[in-house]
């Protein structure tokens, strides 16, 4: 059975708001939530735990996609990346990706997860970017 699950794009500007959303939709029947942390985005798609337990397809219906990407485009990454120049992280490892965004050829945020995503073929995302119904 296919599990179909949908993350809200524009319910977040930040990474921690990323995060938050996360939560909400893969952890919302577990007792504990995700850190944020690269490494649990990928534990949790290996299906152990969470909405998207099991080895199944799901399908994540990403609406608004592009506002994600916004979100999680160079200065959200750039932030990151500072952040981790303090802590136990490579330094010179993220001086590199901060200087690779700079010159318009690294990864954001937002691109790290697509391809975390990617690695795990049971998974299909669909981008919804329509604006949501007048209420």
């Amino acid at each position: 059975m296919t599990v179909e699950l949908r993350l809200e794009g524009a319910s977040f500007d930040d990474i921690a708001g990323f995060w938050r959303e996360v939560n909400r939709v893969f952890m919302a029947d577990e007792e504990w939530r995700l850190g944020e942390s690269l490494d649990a985005l990928e534990d949790m798609l290996h299906g152990g735990y969470g909405a998207a337990r099991g080895d199944g397809p799901v399908v994540l219906h990403w609406r608004d996609m592009e506002a994600s990407r916004r979100a999680l485009g160079v200065d959200a990454t750039r932030g990151w990346l500072e952040e981790k120049l303090t802590g136990s992280f490579d330094a010179k490892a993220a001086r590199a990706r901060i200087e690779a965004l700079q010159r318009g050829e690294g990864q954001t945020y937002f691109d790290i997860v697509m391809e975390i995503f990617a690695g795990h073929p049971r998974f299909t995302i669909i981008a919804e970017n329509r604006p949501r119904p007048a209420i």
